[in-house]
């Protein structure tokens, strides 16, 4: 990983067979994109940090100080508080690189985003493979939607591609999804006409979404990790929840 970032010099290494410059010298004048930065080797994060601080580095092997003007942008799928915690990522570089955060949620938070998602994958997979789909019947949107999706995009992008290799027509059926535990195909049915909307025994999405929050952190005496564990969400997002009822109080 240190020479895919640096870059190396010939003979710095067995395979090392002519200089190779890394993605660090690659993206000069532009950005830097690290992926699962929290599962970075822990001596690795400290040649990292030295390089966020000063724009130098060497190359695997070399003597030559090189110097670039990078933008960085990390991304994890863990809790970087937490790791710094557990001692597996350095507070010091979580510090330089918690600059300007983003939290993006979870397919299953995102609403109207499965179905884009999905319909985008269809159109390019179908014509790939050859197939004729251009949609999803109600059934199987229904399905998508009612999926809790644990491995987000790249989950959905593999049933998808799935769909299309196995089967053909005009329109992808719940029954081709086979998602996962059942998927819900049924309890995602109408059952019956839904409620008139205002009904006093229907409570808004916001108000039954802060009290389930409330109630894990009250269940474990306002421990925001153990309760966001309680409800298989991130701990940023009930962050996020608190500081915006917080404003909006």
């Amino acid at each position: 990983m240190e020479s895919e970032i640096f870059g190396h010099v010939k003979g710095a290494f067995t395979s090392a067979h002519e200089d190779r410059a890394g993605a660090a010298e690659l993206a000069n004048g532009g950005t830097l994109f690290l992926d699962e930065v929290c599962e970075m080797d822990f001596a690795l994060q400290a040649k990292l940090l030295r390089f966020i601080q000063t724009g130098t580095f060497r190359r695997v092997g070399g003597t030559k100080e090189m110097k670039v003007n990078v933008r960085f942008v990390c991304a994890t799928n863990r809790d970087p508080k937490e790791e710094v915690a557990v001692g597996r990522f350095r507070e010091d570089l979580y510090y330089r690189l918690h600059v300007l955060p983003m939290h993006l949620p979870n397919l299953r938070e995102r609403g109207d985003d499965i179905l884009l998602l999905a319909r985008t994958f269809l159109a390019r997979f179908a014509e790939e493979e050859g197939r004729h789909f251009h949609g999803f019947d109600a059934d199987a949107e229904a399905a998508l939607i009612s999926y809790r999706w644990p491995g987000n995009v790249r989950q959905l992008q593999n049933v998808i591609r799935r769909v299309v290799v196995l089967h053909d027509g005009d329109f992808v059926s719940g029954a081709m999804l086979d998602l996962p535990s059942g998927a819900s195909h049924e309890a995602a049915r109408d059952t019956g006409p839904l409620p008139r909307m205002g009904s006093p025994s229907i409570e808004p999405y916001w108000m039954q979404e802060q009290r389930i929050i409330e109630e894990a952190l009250k269940a474990f005496d306002g421990n925001a990790q153990k309760a966001a564990a309680a409800l298989e969400i991130a701990p940023s997002t009930i962050y996020r929840k608190m500081q915006n009822w917080t404003q909006e109080g």
